[in-house]
């Protein structure tokens, strides 16, 4: 009879603990989550509950530019404005460290709790990036479930990767293209590019001419965003008759700006592409 009240105390002590740990756990995951940039409000949308968020901005609503324009559309649009994220009355607030400072500054003088987050610049560090929001929004298995399902497409596609690298170079509007440390020279490296930007000892973003994507006979150009957009000065590089020129004597495509403007799972999708379309048979690859 002893044996049987002592088990059945630690049977309700445990249940107590555990209904006492998940009751924690609710109260300390956000409820109104207000995100103020396009990749935040991505990794929001994929790690949060619907019920977490509060807001998203305006620039993920645009299908454009973002990866997940349906599921933004969901929830109210925000412009950055500090009179916006107020009105939600967040208890957390998400921003990117080089957007809306202004706003940021004046909602951290409130004492509102605001987390900045970076620029990734490797696979690894979109990692850490998806750990930190996930921690921040209490969805920490979401967070390894979806750093799970990047990493085993990373090991399918790496084996679809054979052969030397094949030379390659990426042009952006203002005649931009990608060199060392950045998440762009890793995405090329996984799809089995060499990227001459590095080899022209370019780190980062910088500015090339033409005339040196002729010189170091790149066998692939990559146009960041699409070619056959509406003329304006930033992209007047991408429609100058030394690219049409090129598209005669090398692989020319284009590279939809979104999958690798923000760092998660459509990074990935670049690499994908990108192998598909350097390594597929000519009469397989998708259309440029």
């Amino acid at each position: 009879m002893r044996c049987a009240k002592a088990v059945a105390f630690i049977f309700a002590a445990c249940l107590a603990l555990m209904t006492a740990t998940l009751g924690h756990a609710d109260e300390v995951r956000p409820q109104r989550v207000v995100s103020l940039n396009m990749c935040t409000d991505e990794l929001l949308l994929r790690l949060a509950d619907p019920g977490q968020i509060a807001s998203v901005s305006w620039l993920s609503q645009d299908p454009r530019n973002a990866n997940l324009p349906d599921e933004a559309k969901l929830h109210p649009a925000n412009h950055g404005l500090a009179e916006e994220v107020l009105s939600y009355d967040p208890d957390l607030v998400l921003a990117g460290a080089f957007t809306t400072r202004t706003t940021v500054a004046l909602l951290k003088r409130t004492g509102m709790r605001v987390i900045e987050v970076g620029v990734p610049r490797s696979f690894a560090e979109t990692r850490q990036n998806i750990r930190d929001i996930a921690r921040a929004l209490g969805q920490q298995s979401k967070g390894e479930a979806l750093i799970r399902e990047m990493d085993e497409r990373l090991e399918q596609l790496a084996a679809q990767v054979a052969g030397p690298p094949l030379k390659a170079i990426v042009l952006r509007p203002n005649g931009f293209t990608v060199g060392r440390g950045s998440l762009i020279d890793e995405i090329l490296k996984r799809a089995g590019l060499d990227n001459l930007a590095a080899r022209l000892e370019i780190d980062n973003y910088l500015q090339i001419p033409l005339e040196a994507v002729v010189l170091q006979k790149a066998e692939i150009l990559i146009l960041n965003g699409d070619s056959e957009s509406a003329p304006s000065l930033a992209t007047q590089a991408l429609h100058h008759p030394i690219v049409t020129a090129l598209a005669e004597k090398l692989r020319l495509f284009d590279m939809p700006s979104r999958l690798w403007t923000c760092a998660g799972p459509s990074i990935v999708d670049a690499v994908q592409l990108l192998i598909e379309r350097t390594r597929a048979p000519s009469s397989e690859r998708p259309p440029s």
